[in-house]
């Protein structure tokens, strides 16, 4: 008899382990498919059209394709670039700056009532089309636009802010803002309050405070918020079109020369795409590492 019920436990074992080895798969199986459909294979598609040498006449046939990727180091290409990084991490800093106070204001000092209007009418932009917020922007910042005009009408010089790099900071800042105040918020939303009492009592002043007790606790969110950011700011494409004019060139508008511009380089075009994702995938894997760290006491 006892053999028996040694027999149904075990079996009771086995059964219980194969559910608990089957359930993640079943939970994780429609997102693993859709990232496998729209972001694996059309990666794995991309990485192959790179390596497709561009037979031109008087040029070296290179049957593995690998200057493609030679030629994403021109200097030319280099500096588009390197200006794409700096916009995206310019805007990030700007962010930053800016979203950073808004965000501690409603968490920590808007009344709590008023906390949840006062986000939704700051993340209303978003429900805007970004090609019609460029265009607003165009409106404000040209040369006879809203901007200029209440310059004008006050007696003050105008201002030359359209198709140089002021305006695609302004363009691209006041699209990615709301998600940096976004994930900002919900980081100061979970900020530890007895910390900041306990500081406050054992004689810290308002400053300290801040860089030792708040920023600690909200360093991760910041670094999520920063991350995401300035991945969206590096591969974003109107801002820097329609506000930055023709000296303005990106990464983004680049690719878009290689695959349906004038050009039509799609090895040349796929290469670029595939060094984009590296650049993004190692700032995933820096968050990733450092993001969650906390800080040492």
């Amino acid at each position: 008899m006892s053999f028996e019920k040694n027999d149904i436990s075990k079996i009771e074992k086995l059964h219980r382990s194969g559910v608990n080895w089957l359930q993640p798969l079943v939970l994780l199986a429609p997102s693993g498919v859709w990232l496998l459909l729209f972001l694996v294979l059309p990666t794995l598609i991309i990485f192959e059209l790179s390596l497709v040498a561009d037979i031109r006449p008087g040029d070296i046939v290179n049957p593995n394709g690998f200057k493609n990727y030679i030629r994403v180091f021109d200097p030319l290409y280099v500096q588009v670039i390197v200006r794409s990084l700096f916009f995206a991490f310019g805007t990030t800093i700007i962010c930053l700056i800016l979203g950073f106070p808004v965000a501690y204001w409603i968490t920590q000092i808007a009344p709590k009532r008023w906390r949840n209007l006062l986000l939704l009418g700051f993340v209303l932009p978003l429900w805007t089309s970004s090609l019609l917020r460029s265009y607003a922007w165009i409106t404000i910042l040209r040369p006879t636009g809203l901007l200029n005009s209440l310059l004008s009408n006050l007696g003050l010089p105008t201002l030359e802010l359209l198709n140089n790099s002021q305006a695609v900071f302004i363009g691209m800042s006041y699209s990615l803002l709301p998600y940096m105040v976004l994930i900002l918020y919900a980081s100061l939303e979970k900020l530890d309050k007895r910390l900041l009492e306990a500081a406050a009592d054992l004689g810290a002043n308002p400053m300290e405070t801040f860089c030792q007790v708040t920023v600690p606790q909200i360093l991760p969110g910041i670094a999520a918020a920063s991350m995401l950011v300035f991945i969206t700011g590096l591969g974003d494409f109107v801002d820097p079109e329609l506000l930055g004019g023709a000296s303005s060139m990106t990464a983004a508008r680049l690719v878009y020369n290689q695959f349906l511009g004038a050009t039509q380089n799609w090895g040349f075009g796929s290469a670029l795409s595939v060094t984009l994702i590296l650049l993004v995938s190692i700032a995933i894997a820096l968050l990733i590492k450092f993001g969650d760290a906390t800080p040492k006491r």
